[in-house]
């Protein structure tokens, strides 16, 4: 059973920091591409960013390009979102996810409909 647990979450002001984890258990961490996403009060769940299982190359929404940094790391089966400049606009909550296919490498995968595994979500809210 694959289980993703979030953590980090938290209160800051507009311009600060924050560090997302994810740690994954069961499966094999390291042939998946993970995947951020967010979900803000009555809006849908959107892309944030990803992270690929061969070197671990990265993908971007513009919202974020810049300011958001993914990292994985194999031998802890653990994916980090490193948030900085935060904008009271990214205020959502927070979801790990992994990808629905082993070793997928044809581009990046950017839907919902493209992970099977969510973790539980963590509530980042930021402050003006």
């Amino acid at each position: 059973q694959v289980q993703l647990v979030e953590s980090g979450g938290g209160l800051v002001q507009a311009g600060g920091s924050l560090r997302l984890s994810c740690a994954v258990s069961g499966g094999t961490f390291s042939n998946y591409l993970m995947g951020w996403f967010r979900q803000a009060p009555e809006k849908e769940r959107e892309f944030v960013g990803a992270i690929k299982w061969n070197g671990g190359s990265t993908d971007y929404a513009d919202s974020v390009k810049g300011r958001f940094t993914i990292s994985r790391d194999d031998a802890q089966n653990t994916v980090s979102l490193q948030m900085a400049n935060l904008k009271t606009e990214d205020t959502a909550v927070y979801y790990c996810a992994r990808d629905r296919l082993s070793r997928f490498s044809s581009g990046y995968r950017r839907t919902p409909n493209d992970y099977d595994y969510w973790g539980q979500g963590t509530q980042v809210t930021v402050s003006s």
